[in-house]
């Protein structure tokens, strides 16, 4: 009995050491979260579309700028809108869910590769998926594919730790967990959420052959609670709009994937580059941790590698053969990666880490040298005419980028650059030699990154992409018979002013809900604009081309009330 109780104590000491870490790696998921105005198009609208159902009392009819809206399902409005029910009409409340997901994928992370691999590589793996700073930055965003990923990951972690009990006697928790999770993934993000778990699994049993798993995973009464969890809100959604079925399923799933109606296309290395740049500083491990994986496929140890292997790689085939890509759709490819690379480090920490010497080689030297470039950011304007002056036929592209990139200090610029230098020297001078030193350096410098970065950078960003000063100059100026107008969806403006607004020219996202029932008073054409221009009070949300375009059509003359990065806030008196 005694030795039992020390076990007991031993086991609690280090899962609260653990936590303690997981508390540590959480300040950056949510330090300045508030902060920041909302950048549209993606936080305007995933707080705007939970806002107006807390305001209309539905949950089951999402809609935007009071438009039926079906792009998504409705999981990441509905924690939304309880965030903002606890916490008010805030910044900080609307981009909580996104960062709880984010954090609760690392330490899922950290679970997993706990079971798979022991607490050391578990360690590693969270350090890594935690220090990965476009993932931290990323769940700092209201996102649908953070919600996807924290259930993504939550799945396919319950379906191989409950496997790894294959032929002895095994709860039924895990297996209740993965279906569960899996419902969490539909509801968050459509189909996707049961089209990857059932290719990964099938894939995996392909390959080691154990098909036995099956009659094991509690297939009735899980799909019974899959179906429970996921049917009542697609049936009531269909219900109330018999036009949801044919939108939701045909063009936002197959016409998404196998066609550029959304205007999304790009390559199909697209997310190459996406994934090295957003997993940094730890995308340089990639290579060498899939090719262990594959190697060692065939070991009754390998079981968990090759495993995390077909899940990184069928999510990353998936979206990259599709026709619609954008940069979030990797974050699904973050956890078992970090799992992946975690594992190898930890075997390499057993020596010198010869097996990391090249990769860490090639990280320092790329780190060192945006490192020098971030430095030298905040001359831009005179780097960018001197290298007009040397190529000519660079110019105007040049001139295009200075203009369109944020403004940044000279402290930031300098303290971002001194951050990437310190992971860049970090890494060349541990490179085959210190993998626990290189890990702790790399590590803290990338820590330090996520801490500074919304504070030096990110606010620059905002100011460019938001248009809440506008908004507030707008409540200002409007009286109740004001129309507003925005040039295009700006679902920021509708959340800052806690209304509908008219939208006109390319309406984009809000085509379908446009056309159901008679909405044309708020969506004016070209003529209707010019006309309601000429009478009664207007305000106009545009940016500064659009601006150009407009303003030899306008009369009265149009007077600049605000200004705001792009954009700009007009009226007609």
């Amino acid at each position: 009995m005694r030795d039992l109780k020390l076990v007991t104590r031993r086991t609690s000491g280090v899962w609260l050491r653990d936590l303690l870490l997981a508390i540590v790696l959480g300040i950056p998921f949510f330090q300045y979260l508030g902060n920041l105005p909302l950048i549209d198009p993606d936080e305007g609208r995933y707080a705007e579309i939970p806002r107006e159902m807390l305001e209309r009392g539905d949950l089951i009819t999402p809609t935007l700028n009071y438009v039926k809206y079906f792009e998504k399902p409705p999981l990441l409005y509905w924690l939304n809108a309880a965030s903002l029910k606890l916490f008010g009409m805030n910044e900080f409340a609307a981009r909580l869910p996104s960062a709880l997901c984010g954090l609760l994928t690392v330490l899922a992370t950290y679970i997993i590769a706990r079971n798979l691999y022991g607490r050391r590589a578990a360690l590693i793996a969270a350090l890594i998926l935690g220090t990965s700073v476009g993932f931290v930055l990323q769940s700092r965003i209201i996102l649908t594919d953070m919600l996807l990923t924290f259930c993504l990951t939550a799945a396919m972690g319950a379906f191989i730790v409950a496997s790894l009990r294959e032929g002895r006697r095994s709860r039924a928790l895990p297996w209740y967990l993965f279906y569960l999770f899996c419902a969490g993934a539909v509801l968050a993000k459509g189909l996707i959420g049961i089209v990857f778990p059932v290719g990964i699994i099938f894939c995996y049993l392909l390959l080691s052959r154990r098909w036995k798993l099956l009659s094991e995973m509690c297939p009735g009464s899980g799909i019974l609670l899959f179906l429970a969890v996921t049917v009542p809100w697609f049936v009531a959604v269909s219900v109330r709009n018999p036009e949801f079925a044919r939108f939701f399923f045909i063009h936002e799933h197959f016409e998404r994937f196998t066609s550029t109606v959304h205007g999304r296309y790009q390559p199909f290395w697209f997310f190459v580059p996406v994934l090295l740049g957003t997993m940094l500083p730890w995308s340089f491990f990639i290579p060498g941790a899939l090719v262990r994986a594959w190697r060692d496929r065939y070991h009754e140890e390998g079981q968990a590698g090759i495993y995390l292997f077909i899940w990184a790689v069928v999510i990353f085939l998936f979206f990259s053969k599709s026709q619609s890509k954008l940069i979030p759709y990797m974050l699904p490819v973050f956890p078992p990666l970090a799992m992946l690379i975690g594992h190898r480090i930890d075997i390499q920490m057993e020596g010198r880490g010869r097996e990391l010497k090249t990769a860490a080689i090639l990280l320092g030297g790329t780190l060192s040298l945006i490192g020098v470039a971030a430095m030298g950011y905040s001359r831009l304007p005179q780097i960018a005419s001197l290298l007009a002056e040397q190529v000519p036929a660079w110019s105007s592209g040049l001139k295009q980028f200075v203009v369109s990139a944020p403004l940044l200090s000279g402290t930031a610029c300098a303290t971002i650059g001194f951050l990437f230098l310190m992971q860049g020297g970090g890494s060349l001078a541990t490179a085959g030699r210190y993998p626990a030193r290189m890990l702790v350096v790399i590590g803290l410098a990338s820590f330090l990154l996520e801490i500074m970065i919304p504070r030096l950078i990110m606010g620059a960003i905002a100011q460019t992409e938001s248009p809440r000063d506008l908004a507030m100059k707008a409540r200002v100026l409007a009286g109740p018979e004001t129309c507003i107008i925005t040039f295009g969806p700006m679902q920021g403006v509708s959340w800052y002013l806690r209304k509908r607004v008219m939208v006109t020219d390319k309406i984009d996202e809000l085509e379908f809900g446009s056309l159901q029932g008679d909405q044309k008073a708020w969506f004016p054409n070209r003529a209707t604009l010019l006309a309601l221009w000429g009478r009664g009070h207007v305000l106009i949300f545009l940016n500064k081309r659009e601006f150009q375009g407009l303003m030899p059509t306008l009369n009265p003359q149009p007077l600049i009330k605000a200004e705001s990065g792009r954009q700009l806030l007009i009226s007609n008196r």
